[in-house]
This record gives structure tokens, sequence and C-alpha cells, in this order.
């Protein structure tokens, strides 16, 4: 799988970081959850991994040919937002190695490989139910 490098939101040690690949996915790179509070609401599969990023991520989705990278609807992938400004999300954990070969991450990090589909639909306002009615 070939990356697109989008973005990150680094500060030092720490580097999330957003990827388009070839697939029609995207790969998103956080911070491991070892958080017991967190990861006791989830229901995690084998195969399956949860990670912890910065909302402001998605703002590189601009890059992508996306209107804007502003997350409107909290719904999967992503599972829980965090008070601390974050998002916690779960996805199939990236063990591909020519994905894994273009990146540089730190032991406390890991990676996701998620739909496009599922993260465009995150920008999209929820408009609601339609109460118009055909004449």
């Amino acid at each position: 799988m070939k990356l697109r490098f989008l973005g990150k939101n680094s500060t030092p040690g720490d580097s999330p970081t957003l990827y388009a690949t070839d697939q029609d996915t995207y790969v998103i790179q956080g911070w491991k959850v070892f958080a017991n509070d967190l990861l006791m609401r989830l229901d995690v599969p084998d195969g399956q991994t949860v990670i912890e990023v910065p909302t402001e991520l998605f703002e590189h989705l601009t890059k992508d040919d996306l209107p804007c990278g502003e997350i409107k609807k909290f719904t999967a992938p992503i599972k829980i937002v965090t008070d601390g400004g974050t998002c916690v999300l779960q996805g199939p954990e990236v063990h591909d190695p020519e994905a894994l070969s273009q990146m540089r991450m730190p032991d406390y990090e890991t990676c996701i490989e998620v739909p496009k589909s599922s993260i465009t639909a995150l920008l999209e306002e929820d408009s609601g139910p339609d109460h118009s009615r055909a004449a």
C-alpha cells in the first residue's frame, strides 16, 4: 500500500499523522490507547486497535481535495470525544510492510486504516429528518 502524506499535528515526541492511500482509504497514526476507563467503554475485536488523535488532525483532509476538515458528526470510526479535545478512533490495525516502511512511528503509537467514505461522512452536516411532503 502506498501512502501520501497529508499532514500531522506534532509537538516534540508526539506525531499523530494522516495519510491517504492508493486503496481509497486513510491511514491514521495516533497514540495507542491504554487507559482502562476508555477501553472498558469499547468492544475491540481481534485485528482492530484503538488510537487517540487531536481533532485538528482532520484539517489536513483539505489536502486530499475535500472542502473542509472540520468534523461535524462524531460517529464511527470515532468512538469517543475526550474533554481534552481529542478523538478516540477504532479500526483495523495496519500491518502492511510497505505502508509501515513509509512511516516514522514511535513505540507508543500505532495506526489504523479506514475507508475514505467513513471519514468523509464525518464532515457532513446532520440534516435531520426530511419533513417535506411530495405533492
